[in-house]
């Protein structure tokens, strides 16, 4: 063999080899990974587990009409397990190491607080889909759920009104950190404003996963002898399920003492003989019963994804108002990716502000152009036997978020970036 002939078949084995051993760093450059960081384990696993799994539903229907600027989508899941310092290592991990173009999690207010300095300091993006306490502006992260001006002021609105049944006291009853203590602050001045007394307010934290509410639902029984009464619930996580429990235990009815939620949808009910809570409260943006042919399409997609994937209890899944804005916030990511033609932090915080999408609640929602969230309807929906919600009330069309409630002294003109 001469040399010249050794030397081809050198270059030609070394080409071969390479073609090999660059296949799948090729085959990543042709995908755009994106973070999920949902505790898949702990005391936020029965909200947070069909976040993650919804999450992959909208990647895959994505991926499956062309993917985004023609690549596919390549989901990295990560599991916190309700440790909030855990979500911070976990954001570092899916920036630094996996490469993800962004992020899309977080449950509690706790958790999105441990990960804020992680995304500053990284530049990095973060699409946070539950309703929340407001106080916060961040360029960083984009917030998908609802401003208390969404939420809890038109909640407590409607208790008040005469539909709601009028009620003169309160009882706020939350888990033991950052969200319903900050939310309960601007309860406590909205209601102050409305001529409410102090005394006519009765303010209770548990901690995370608490399970014994019976001194707790007997004290409510108590306080609600003093005149018409509405607990307003900012419990979080599988807590809810002995506390609705009590209720029932307790006799506690919506026509005496209603109690309105604010993390309680669909997915928590599934746990609880809802029969002696028919009646109760629950406030988002969204709800599974809303009739439209965009929720029609949201509810059979996620219900045939289910049994596609034999999720857990496959049968009886439903959706809910986070699931809907992790949807939401996966779409108009995409929107914006394709709009800026890149995955760059910059470029795609400016492509975020005015996109819009046709959601499943029935309106469009479009993302502001100053502030990092969605404009969204409020409803108010009533706790059927079958774990349902019957909407009672809800805006005429979307209200604009105020994310720095104007009853906390200091916060006017801080609604922009």
């Amino acid at each position: 063999m001469s040399r010249r002939h050794a030397l081809k078949l050198s270059l030609a084995s070394a080409m071969t080899l390479a073609a090999f051993s660059w296949t799948p760093q090729a085959f990543a450059a042709d995908t755009i990974k994106v973070g999920i960081l949902h505790s898949l384990s702990g005391t936020m696993a029965i909200s947070e587990t069909s976040l993650k799994d919804v999450a992959l539903m909208t990647i895959e229907e994505i991926n499956a009409k062309g993917g985004v600027m023609g690549k596919k989508l390549e989901p990295v899941v990560v599991d916190p397990a309700s440790n909030w310092p855990l979500f911070a290592e976990k954001a570092r991990q899916l920036v630094t190491q996996d490469k993800v173009a962004v992020v899309f999690g977080c449950w509690t207010s706790v958790s999105r607080k441990s990960v804020l300095p992680v995304f500053k300091e990284l530049d990095s993006l973060l699409f946070y889909p539950v309703q929340y306490e407001g106080e916060e502006l961040e360029k960083n992260v984009f917030y998908t759920g609802a401003a208390p001006n969404q939420q809890a002021i038109p909640a407590v609105e409607y208790l008040m009104s005469k539909d709601g049944g009028g009620a003169k006291r309160f009882v706020l009853l939350g888990t033991d950190y950052v969200y319903p203590r900050t939310t309960n602050k601007i309860l406590r001045a909205f209601l102050k404003s409305k001529g409410v007394k102090d005394s006519d307010i009765d303010e209770v934290y548990t901690p995370f996963g608490h399970a014994d509410y019976q001194t707790i639902v007997a004290n409510i029984k108590k306080f609600a002898a003093g005149g018409k009464t509405a607990v307003i619930s900012t419990i979080n996580g599988d807590s809810n399920v002995p506390f609705y429990k009590e209720l029932g235990n307790a006799g506690l009815k919506a026509t005496d003492v209603p109690v309105v939620a604010f993390s309680v949808g669909e997915e928590e009910l599934r746990g609880v003989d809802t029969k002696p809570l028919v009646g109760h409260l629950a406030a988002w943006n969204y709800f599974q019963s809303v009739k439209n042919p965009a929720n029609d399409a949201f509810i059979k997609q996620w219900k045939a994804y289910a049994l596609a994937k034999k999720l857990p209890n496959a049968n009886t899944v439903v959706t809910n108002d986070p699931m809907e804005a992790t949807y939401v916030g996966i779409h108009m990511w995409k929107q914006a990716v394709e709009k800026a033609k890149s995955t760059d932090t910059d470029k795609v915080i400016a492509a975020m502000g005015g996109q819009t999408f046709k959601a499943p609640s029935g309106y469009e929602l479009t993302m502001d152009k100053t502030n990092h969230h969605l404009h969204k309807p409020v409803m108010i929906g009533e706790i059927k036997p079958d774990g349902q919600f019957s909407v009672v009330w809800k805006t005429k069309g979307p209200i604009r978020a105020q994310p720095w409630s104007p009853f906390i002294p200091g916060n006017e003109g801080k609604q922009n970036m």
